[in-house]
């Protein structure tokens, strides 16, 4: 009786969140339709400078009054008040500044103009997107697993080592499910023999195909015909996967038949190049908190959540439905997701981390993955354009759209920042304004457009940051940008390198050469206005020019050199990345010994806890059994204890078997909180996150083999928001139920 009226409750839910889902989507069509036509009539309303600056006052004062408050009206309302004036600002331009004097003036005005347009458009868009985000939880899974649906868990390869892919295979064994009901498979392009003598020894099943035609989408199509499973969990070869995975995120496929996807955050344990090389990078949110912490959790809200290729569950009746994955262009994810809303299946997008990977650690590797990416997304905008074609909500629409054109960023990118060359060095002023009604009407569009992207992104982007990380592949987008557009056919699918190691420091020219060139013209800008400003005799008129330009080319020389200390890159010869993890453990030798402690960090490689014991040098290590509770299951770790020193001790592993090394990886990765505390920064300030920015050029003037010190304010730690199973064995053989505790998304 307690399971029928489990279920029932669960339905129930299900379907009250359904009809929530429904009725705020269509209540923000309409309110959004009534508030466009007033910001459109307000829009137009004519004003005397004064009179436009007093307004801009007011507003920003508005801004401080309702801001402090943290609610999602609130933030509507920010976002409301920002469109209005961003759209004066528009009106302004316009109508008062495009009054050029020679036709190089107006071509270079316009084209400034346009690059001004399209960021309105994409702030526009992230407005649209962010209005509402779901924050969707987890819905709990029958209580019986014989009513639970069969799984296969698809790990493709191509030519990473053997040593990555084996810690994502060990983990995805691990995940806690039936075992009738789970397969794992390992996807190897690269048919390796090594590969398959793995997959053997751990219990794995091996597919290799033919040929490699159309790359991880093949080798996810081929797969798809060899096996048979109801759902297909993906994971790319570094994405290793806690045990409470499906438990978690299966919920929502079990119970909405029309759900075709259930996709989570990319999270990764090591540092990206921007966290590794700057000074402020750890104490910054990594490049893709924005789209896994905000965006994907609003474009869940209009149906409209992106397949990323891993870390997703699919359902299988839907992929065979659309033919497999997509192969016409090398984002086959985005794409794929795509075509099965075409076809009227629905998306969904769980803010829970549950596996954890490894970031690009080379800048140049970054710019390459990048690259592909932005191809990609243009290819889908060009053969398969989201505004064109049947089967999608405006909403959808709107989504996809703005994820494809979010990667035309370069141009533009490169026109803000190359703009006031044109006048310290040609004279040429491309805006005819003059700096009151710059202040009435610039100033305020830009005040409001940072300080609300602050309030909606909170902790998952910091202001400022975007401009660096557009910058440092901007001069690199533009051809492929053009190319793409051009010819959508070019271009194919290229592997990012992962887990690699850096055995000395040094500065990529690769990455870099196009900003340090043009930060060098930038600088000569500079020069060039300074000089004029300080020994030229000029009139008012053209003393004003000259500061604005001067200011406005300090503020691009900051982003460029932002963007080149990035590629000063740190010595990183760490082959297992540590892992802040806090795990109560107790640690017993073979004489008898034991003592309490709790875990500083894991890796793959050992492991340091606080604890007391007597000092212990790598001279003389001791032999170790490390005990733990996790989940509800008990693990033993054999490991050598190399170091023990004002309660500290430091261990490596003994790892002499794959049972070991599989209970090494469930204790490093495998926890259901292990990456709760992925947003554990605090909330943005525009004026800390400026001066940061500032702060990072220092990576570019610091000695050679200086230390960075990294660090990051803490926060309390979450609990998960869902109770699961505990279907595994223990290590003396008995069979153990059990349940987690509770996490927050």
């Amino acid at each position: 009786m307690s399971e029928v009226q489990s279920s029932a409750h669960a339905e129930s839910r299900f379907g009250r969140i359904s009809n929530k889902i429904l009725s705020l989507r269509g209540a923000s069509y309409i309110v959004g339709a009534v508030g466009i036509c007033a910001l459109l009539a307000a829009t137009t309303v004519t004003l005397s400078i004064n009179e436009q600056l007093i307004v801009a006052l007011i507003c920003i004062a508005v801004f401080f009054i309702i801001g402090w408050r943290k609610s999602r009206r609130t933030q509507i309302f920010l976002e409301v008040l920002s469109a209005l004036v961003s759209l004066r600002y528009l009106t302004w331009r316009l109508t008062e500044t495009l009054d050029f004097d020679t036709w190089i003036q107006g071509g270079l005005g316009v084209t400034l103009l346009l690059a001004e347009l399209y960021a309105l458009y994409m702030l526009f868009l992230s407005y649209f997107q962010t209005i509402s985000p779901l924050h969707r939880a987890p819905l709990p899974m029958s209580p019986n697993p014989d009513d639970w649906p069969t799984v296969d868990i698809f790990i493709p390869t191509y030519d990473e080592s053997l040593g990555i892919v084996r810690l994502t295979v060990l983990g995805a064994l691990g995940i806690d499910w039936p075992p009738d009901k789970v397969n794992v498979y390992i996807l190897d392009d690269g048919k390796r023999e090594e590969f398959a003598r793995f997959a053997e020894e751990c219990g794995a099943r091996y597919i290799a195909r033919p040929d490699n035609a159309h790359a991880k989408a093949g080798n996810l199509n081929y797969a798809i015909k060899h096996t048979t499973g109801d759902y297909i969990l993906i994971l790319d070869c570094d994405h290793i996967p806690t045990r409470a995975f499906l438990q978690i995120a299966m919920g929502w496929m079990v119970e909405d038949p029309k759900i075709a996807l259930m996709q989570t955050p990319h999270h990764f344990y090591s540092p990206d190049p921007f966290q590794r090389n700057l000074a402020v990078g750890y104490r910054t949110p990594p490049e893709g908190n924005l789209f896994y912490g905000v965006i994907q959790d609003g474009n869940d809200f209009w149906d409209a959540t992106f397949f990323c290729g891993s870390c997703a569950i699919l359902r299988r009746k839907a992929i065979e439905e659309i033919g497999g994955f997509a192969t016409e262009t090398v984002t086959e994810d985005a794409h794929t997701a795509l075509r099965m809303q075409r076809r009227g299946w629905s998306t969904a997008y769980l803010r829970i981390p549950l596996a954890g990977g490894l970031a690009t650690e080379r800048l140049v590797t970054h710019i390459g993955q990048r690259m592909r990416w932005a191809r990609g997304m243009i290819q889908i905008f060009r053969v398969d354009n989201p505004m064109m074609g049947p089967g999608l909500k405006l909403g959808q629409r709107l989504c996809y759209l703005s994820a494809m054109t979010s990667f035309f960023f370069a141009i533009p990118r490169v026109i803000f920042l190359a703009s006031p060359l044109a006048f310290l060095f040609f004279n040429q002023n491309i805006i005819a304004a003059s700096p009151l009604a710059v202040l009435a009407y610039a100033v305020p569009h830009m005040f409001h457009s940072i300080a609300t992207a602050a309030k909606v992104n909170k902790g998952w982007r910091y202001s400022f940051w975007s401009e660096v990380y557009e910058t440092v592949m901007a001069l690199f987008l533009v051809r492929v940008t053009i190319v793409t557009m051009m010819f959508p056919s070019k271009g194919k699918f290229n592997v990012t390198e992962k887990g690699g190691v850096l055995e000395h420091e040094e500065f990529d020219l690769n990455a870099t050469y196009p900003n340090i060139i043009f930060a060098c013209i930038m600088a000569l800008g500079l020069l060039r206005g300074g000089y004029a400003l300080i020994f030229q005799h000029l009139d008012i008129i053209s003393e004003r020019a000259y500061a604005l330009n001067c200011i406005w080319s300090v503020i691009s020389l900051i982003i460029l050199l932002a963007a080149i200390a990035v590629g000063r890159e740190t010595k990183q010869i760490r082959q297992s990345h540590r892992i802040e993890a806090h795990i109560p453990v107790t640690v017993y030798d073979y004489e008898g010994n034991s003592s309490h402690g709790v875990t500083e960090d894991v890796s793959m490689g050992g492991v340091a806890i606080h604890m007391s014991w007597r000092d212990v040098t790598l001279d003389r290590p001791v032999q170790v059994v490390v005990h733990a509770v996790l989940d509800g299951e008990e693990i033993n770790l054999p490991a050598t204890m190399i170091r023990s020193v004002r309660g500290k001790a430091v261990f490596t592993w003994s790892i002499n078997n794959i049972q070991v090394e599989a209970a090494v990886v469930r204790f490093v990765f495998g926890r259901a909180d292990a990456w709760l505390q992925w947003n554990n920064y605090e909330d943005d300030r525009p004026l800390r996150s400026l001066w940061s920015l500032v702060l990072s050029i220092k990576a570019l003037f610091r000695r050679k083999g200086q230390m960075i010190a990294h660090s990051r304010p803490k926060k309390k730690p979450m609990a998960l928001p869902v109770e699961r199973r505990e279907l595994t064995t223990n290590q003396g053989g008995q069979k153990h139920e059990g349940k987690i505790g509770r996490a927050a998304s």
